[in-house]
């Protein structure tokens, strides 16, 4: 069964702290919206039984976008 990828506890931060500084930094604030967007999609390809090399791909662009994410809060 599918499950969503937990953000936070990758980035060894709390949810509190990434959420400030969404708040104050419009870039990452548009980061995690895609990375929330991409997860979502890995989601949905993985409950309708995609073949293994989409939800590959999925997977790759969701950690391009966390890639960024952890850039922004280096």
């Amino acid at each position: 069964m599918p499950v969503k990828h937990d953000l936070y506890q990758d980035l060894g931060l709390s949810k509190e702290v990434v959420h400030e500084r969404r708040a104050q930094d419009k870039r990452l604030d548009a980061l995690l919206t895609q990375y929330d967007d991409a997860d979502a999609e890995v989601l949905k390809a993985e409950k309708a039984s995609a073949s293994d090399e989409d939800v590959e791909k999925l997977k790759k662009k969701r950690l391009l976008v966390k890639d960024e994410i952890v850039g922004r809060l280096g």
